[in-house]
């Protein structure tokens, strides 16, 4: 079933404490029980908020869901670590380690899954998660080209296409090692990573011949 846009209503405005605790609740939902057992009526009662008042807000579960795993990745910070190498490998470890707290696993998972034939829920993915996130980029970039790391870009499409696949390949690496594989995105994988982005196929194997 097809996702609904949450319509415009008019009347008191919406409370961001109860925004707030909505979203930590479900949370704390998808730490105890999962996604699929997770209802509108066991948040609500955690939330200490009348279960109408999410359905005001959010259109279904999916919705919800992943606005509360959206705020997870709102924490994620690009550091001055001193170089665009060790910049990056500093966040792709931040986003390795919010992926490994149980309610983005669990959350994201379902949402994706879910998404795929839910093409509204979709595009709420990208809004609130995948375009949210491309500020790293950007920051990144702009902070490499300061330091005389990178080249500008004059172009502002073909910087927005470098940008989209720059966050393409870093999230998507990290995704699919933290969820799919299973296996640990540590320090190590993170280098290995950075040095693939940043010198290719073969500058990296050249970079790690021995």
């Amino acid at each position: 079933m097809q996702s609904r846009t949450p319509a415009s209503r008019t009347g008191r405005p919406r409370s961001a404490a109860a925004d707030a605790a909505i979203l930590a609740a479900t949370r704390q939902a998808l730490v105890e029980l999962g996604c699929s057992k997770l209802t509108l009526g066991d948040v609500a009662t955690r939330a200490g908020v009348a279960k109408t008042t999410l359905y005001r807000r959010w259109a279904g579960k999916n919705e919800l869901v992943v606005d509360a795993v959206a705020e997870l990745f709102d924490e994620l910070e690009l550091p001055d670590r001193g170089s665009l190498a060790d910049d990056i490998e500093g966040v792709v470890l931040q986003f390795a380690a919010i992926l490994d707290r149980p309610e983005a696993k669990s959350g994201l998972m379902a949402a994706v899954a879910e998404s795929t034939r839910d093409e509204a829920l979709r595009e709420r993915i990208r809004t609130s998660i995948v375009d949210r996130q491309k500020r790293l980029v950007l920051e990144g970039r702009e902070r490499a080209q300061r330091r005389g790391e990178l080249p500008a870009q004059p172009d502002p499409r073909e910087a927005d296409r470098t940008a989209d696949l720059i966050f393409d390949v870093v999230a998507g690496s990290v995704v699919h090692r933290a969820l799919v594989s299973g296996k640990p995105a540590d320090q190590e994988w993170a280098r290995g990573l950075t040095r693939l982005l940043l010198l290719g196929l073969a500058g990296a194997a050249e970079d790690a011949a021995p």
